[in-house]
């Protein structure tokens, strides 16, 4: 089993030690809980939005982002990096993690629709119509998950993350950085319809993943994890797609 998303890697329902499955006498996961426990996350994560969301719009001349942004994106990263390393303890980090992650998106969303106005409802609509397009053809057959699909998607996933991360990293030293990632170019534009692709292919692999985990009878807790790493990828998903339109939106 393979995924780009780094909370679903190959060894996510395995037990490193014997290779074998863990079992659980709390029961095995299922297909339908992990939906319910997704569909829960989301709608924590939607309720932690609102907030910095209805502060700016309350206030928007004395709203800052920052602290929402700050504490969102890093706490939740954080959370994120205990869960993957803790996956017994996602009934209760998934959760908390949904929560920090909605302040952040809350925060960054706001930003951008004061910017372009109507731009979040089209994104949260092109996200959402993503995913059911992606779960719809990966249940009809029509996409399917071979493994030279997994491995390009896999390798582009973290092609897309270490320049990502050269790019942060030469901005922090006072260097420009790779323009077209931020700017609305005609390369920045093909460039965001790359990621918004890889991002949303990276669902058919999070699909992949869970129905083999489940027919593995993976313990009941992998319900919250794999939820977890559907929001994982649903937030990425998400944020590049609201880049995309930004970048099209100001070329008007």
């Amino acid at each position: 089993m393979r995924s780009g998303n780094p909370a679903l890697k190959a060894s996510t329902f395995l037990d490193l030690g014997s290779g074998a499955v863990v079992s659980s006498p709390s029961g095995t996961m299922s297909l339908n809980g992990t939906v319910n426990r997704t569909a829960l996350l989301l709608v924590l994560t939607l309720g932690a939005a609102l907030w910095p969301w209805s502060q700016l719009f309350a206030n928007p001349a004395a709203m800052n982002p920052m602290p929402y942004v700050l504490v969102g994106g890093l706490g939740g990263f954080v959370v994120a990096l205990v869960t993957i390393f803790k996956k017994t303890w996602a009934p209760v980090t998934a959760p908390l993690y949904a929560l920090l992650e909605g302040l952040f998106v809350g925060a960054i969303s706001a930003v951008f629709e004061t910017r372009y106005p109507g731009i979040v409802v089209q994104a949260v609509g092109l996200t959402f119509g993503t995913l059911a397009a992606l779960l719809l053809a990966y249940r009809s057959g029509l996409i399917r998950a071979t493994d030279n699909f997994k491995l390009g998607i896999v390798a582009a996933t973290g092609g897309i993350a270490l320049l990502y991360l050269v790019n942060l990293g030469m901005r922090l030293f006072g260097f420009g950085g790779f323009g077209f990632i931020h700017e609305s170019s005609t390369i920045g534009i093909v460039f965001s319809l790359f990621v918004v692709t890889i991002a949303a292919l990276n669902l058919v692999l999070d699909f992949d993943f869970i129905e083999q985990g489940v027919e593995a009878g993976a313990p009941k807790y992998m319900e919250w994890y794999a939820a977890f790493g559907l929001l994982v990828t649903l937030v990425w998903l998400y944020m590049e797609i609201l880049r995309l339109l930004s970048k099209l939106q100001s070329r008007r």
